[in-house]
């Protein structure tokens, strides 16, 4: 990937930002509102950010069968992530080797994976085993072209992809996240649902959104903010990690989601009402609870549209329930995406807010405390 410098605008909006980096959560205030309308700014993310991080593309059980495979992009690049014959996961470059034509959309199941320009066709394994017509072509030795392979690990059932070859890997990035939802045993969860949506905001604003409970009470008010009791959202003691953040939250006993399966032993106490909500920079969010997780992965593609790719997953015990779970996911994906359109409705109303001359950036609250976590992050990653 080409190494971007900065330009005026963007060396003047990332000093603005560490000025609000540097200061403490009593004194935090929101980012700077360049920092979300800027094209230049957004163009330099997509080097320094999403160019060099690990990326959630989706689950790995939702790829059961050798040859099912889902789509997804880094930046520019098209990816492909297909269940080998051996079992594995492994994930290539969605572009043909002959015209750089795009091969495979969305998600679904193959043999191989063939070219709808001019059919060259491909094992799963990436290599090529079939082109036409390239007889005359000197040269042409069809057992040294194979689609360029990206890299891929699978941390706690979830797909992450990359195209940085020295970045280290999501079980020694995230080891200490690993402590805090060990015991839920995410791994095994089953996803049941995955969406692709594009909304009319910057991607920040819905990672900032994601992180913070303060707007639950209101925003969620007819959802989830019914069953969160504010003042219990707790925060780690320890220092803020390089590559993640998240608080615990707990629910009420009459929330229709978010607490343990009767058969769920792997949770004790209060746990079984408890939720981690985890934001793995830098577009990785989740909410893992006793009985389902959901996730959002983020792909912006202008400053001002982000592409969301959406999954809903249960615990085994929740599955084992095959009578009841017509029902629950029902109810369950009813739920959540009621929860994803009021979200929709504030971070788009966030992006013509931070548009407009007379905006300026406000203080945060406690409990935004991962907003400022988020903010240094982002200084560091646009200062490297």
């Amino acid at each position: 990937m080409t190494k971007q410098r900065m330009n005026a605008e963007t060396r003047a909006i990332v000093a603005k930002l560490g000025t609000f980096a540097r200061r403490s959560l009593p004194n935090a205030h929101t980012m700077p509102k360049e920092v979300y309308t800027s094209q230049a700014f957004h163009d330099l993310e997509r080097e320094r950010v999403f160019g060099r991080e690990w990326l959630c593309a989706g689950r790995a059980e939702s790829l059961p069968k050798a040859g099912d495979y889902l789509t997804y992009r880094i930046g520019h690049q098209p990816i492909i992530v297909i269940r080998q014959k051996d079992g594995s996961l492994k994930a290539f470059s969605n572009v043909c080797r002959h015209r750089m034509m795009k091969l495979l959309e969305g998600e679904g199941s193959c043999r191989r994976i063939v070219c709808p320009y001019h059919a060259w066709t491909y094992d799963i394994d990436g290599t090529l085993v079939a082109a036409k017509h390239m007889e005359r072509t000197n040269k042409f030795t069809m057992d040294e072209i194979r689609l360029p392979e990206v890299r891929c690990e699978i941390w706690h059932g979830w797909i992450y992809v990359t195209l940085n070859s020295r970045i280290a890997s999501p079980a020694k990035k995230l080891a200490k996240l690993d402590k805090v939802i060990a015991d839920y045993g995410a791994g095994d969860y089953v996803e049941v649902d995955r969406q692709d949506h594009v909304w009319k905001t910057n991607w920040k604003l819905l990672t900032e959104n994601f992180m913070e409970g303060y707007h639950l009470p209101v925003t969620h008010r007819k959802t989830v903010g019914a069953y969160f009791p504010v003042n219990d959202t707790q925060f780690s003691e320890r220092p803020a990690d390089p590559s993640f953040t998240f608080q615990w939250f707990t629910k009420t006993e009459e929330a229709p989601v978010g607490t343990a399966h009767p058969k769920n032993t792997r949770l004790q106490g209060d746990m079984r009402r408890t939720s981690v909500l985890g934001s793995v920079y830098p577009c990785h969010m989740f909410v893992l609870a006793p009985d389902h997780l959901w996730y959002l992965s983020l792909q912006p593609l202008s400053a001002g549209e982000v592409q969301i790719r959406y999954g809903l997953a249960f615990a085994p015990e929740v599955m084992a329930e095959a009578k009841k779970l017509k029902a629950r996911f029902k109810e369950a994906k009813a739920f959540l995406d009621a929860t994803n359109e009021e979200d929709r409705g504030v971070v788009e109303g966030l992006y013509e807010g931070v548009q407009s001359p007379l905006a300026e950036p406000g203080p945060l609250s406690w409990l935004e405390k991962e907003n400022l976590d988020f903010t240094r992050y982002l200084l560091r990653r646009m200062t490297k």
